[in-house]
């Protein structure tokens, strides 16, 4: 297990403690110092995830895959989105504890309960890609990596080559099945964040005061 990981378990206990248990965890502590350094923690966090998940997402990715050829796109995503979920886990679980703090679930508003709801579902759906579904994708494309280096093709940029020799390879077509449902997973989960998220970034618009 690595420094990061560890770093992200801890933060993750904190963030539960602290949404389950506040008073054990952070005592009874609330001036206005306590209180802003729990704004800044929280709004800090979230716009480094939301940035962190709108370049990964629409932008960077989609660059990647235009302009670099298909084996080193994917290398690069397996060293990249590691990294990338282990970031905006631990920044949705600094938003989550610094939210339940600020606004404990026994006073909370309704709204207030939704948001708490908005951000955990972020930070579930993000653990899920850096625990399961990303390690599987991974694996998956090592695996495709191979079969494709067999057949001479994967150094093209796009997928026109492997589609057109899957239509004759029934190895081929069978793993790229099984890449596409195990990466369609863990894409679905990076939406479902972003969504959290974006719902997330409505509700804090509300509260500013420009």
């Amino acid at each position: 297990m690595g420094w990061a990981t560890r770093f992200l378990a801890a933060v993750c206990f904190f963030a539960a403690g602290v949404l389950f248990v506040p008073e054990a965890i952070l005592g009874s502590a609330s001036g206005a110092g306590a209180l802003t350094a729990a704004k800044l923690a929280h709004l800090l966090s979230f716009a480094t995830s939301w940035g962190a998940a709108l370049w990964a997402t629409f932008i960077g990715g989609i660059i990647m895959f235009k302009n670099l050829p298909r084996h080193m796109f994917g290398n690069l995503q397996s060293k990249m989105f590691p990294a990338y979920f282990t970031l905006i886990s631990a920044c949705a679980a600094i938003s989550v504890a610094a939210f339940a703090y600020l606004h404990p679930w026994k006073t909370a508003s309704t709204a207030e309960r939704y948001q708490l709801g908005f951000l955990l579902s972020a930070l579930g759906c993000n653990l899920s890609n850096l625990l399961v579904f990303t390690p599987m994708t991974i694996e998956m494309m090592k695996k495709r990596h191979k079969i494709e280096r067999d057949l001479s093709i994967g150094e093209e940029v796009g997928w026109s080559k492997n589609q057109q020799v899957a239509k004759s390879n029934p190895t081929l077509a069978a793993m790229n099945k099984k890449f596409g449902m195990i990466h369609g997973l863990s894409s679905l989960a990076n939406i479902m964040s972003f969504g959290s998220l974006a719902m997330h970034s409505w509700y804090l618009a509300s509260k500013i005061e420009l």
